[in-house]
């Protein structure tokens, strides 16, 4: 499955909205999407979203999209 996960990248400094950046994650659960990001990240996670067919199709249209992956 596909995971949009919505993260501010400062822990630091207070969320602001302007300030929130996505990534997408290949994961089994929405809670191993967020483990995977809290363990190789340092980054606030707002939120992590499953993207069914359509919405991964309407993604994929970005030319700035890919699926990060963690070693």
């Amino acid at each position: 499955m596909t995971f949009k996960v919505y993260y501010q990248p400062d822990k630091t400094k207070r969320p602001v909205r302007e300030n929130t950046q996505s990534m997408y994650i290949e994961a089994d659960s929405e809670a191993e999407a967020l483990l995977m990001v809290e363990h190789n990240t340092d980054y606030n996670i707002e939120y992590v979203e499953q993207l069914d067919d359509q919405a991964l199709a309407y993604e994929k249209q970005n030319p700035n999209f890919k699926i990060t992956t963690f070693d």
